[in-house]
């Protein structure tokens, strides 16, 4: 059974970032301000920004900032977590995993879209794997069905989301920031209901 701590954000009872969420070696845990050096240390790599559809390369300066802030306002569609690895030994900040939110608003499907990404250092130890299969467990924000949608030139991403149960259901394409062009994607579906 997954564990949550609510004590960091009384307003939402189990919904969204304010829950700790174990995932084997780490755990998912809400941002903090002083992640705000390392996220910039990270996803200022070319690797990781080219990965993402939103992160831009070169990281411009306060980017990461803004970013700590958005993920801190509780004030967005999008519930953002931190794979935290320093209880086991490993680093405070590993990657970032989020939902965000999909026509929350007007339609309430109780739908939302994974997006994840992990330093290159950590790459190949399996924490994307161990942090989706651990977002989807726990279900922080009760959706019925979660989305995703990966680069088709990154098939481990794609592992990442079939080993978490994950279902491919087409391609398409979206805009890259980083390569500022459109890429080529796959897109997943895992149904919760």
């Amino acid at each position: 059974m997954t564990t949550v701590d609510l004590t960091a954000n009384t307003n939402s009872p189990l919904r969204g970032a304010a829950a700790f969420i174990p995932a084997g070696r780490f755990v998912l845990r809400p941002v903090r301000r002083s992640d705000a050096g390392l996220f910039a240390m990270y996803s200022g790599d070319r690797r990781v920004a080219e990965a993402t559809r939103s992160i831009p390369h070169p990281l411009p300066p306060g980017a990461a900032e803004a970013f700590v802030t958005r993920a801190m306002s509780g004030k967005n569609d999008e519930d953002v977590w931190v794979l935290d690895g320093s209880a086991s030994g490993l680093a405070e900040v590993l990657g970032v995993i989020s939902l965000k939110r999909m026509d929350e608003t007007k339609w309430d499907r109780k739908q939302s879209e994974i997006g994840y990404w992990v330093a290159p250092a950590f790459w190949n130890a399996g924490f994307a794997s161990d942090a989706v299969r651990a977002l989807v467990g726990a279900n922080p924000q009760g959706n019925r069905t979660i989305f995703a949608e990966v680069f088709q030139d990154n098939p481990g991403s794609a592992r990442v989301l079939t080993n978490a149960g994950f279902v491919y259901l087409g391609d398409a394409e979206t805009f890259s920031v980083a390569r500022n062009a459109r890429v080529p994607t796959w897109t997943y579906i895992c149904k919760l209901d």
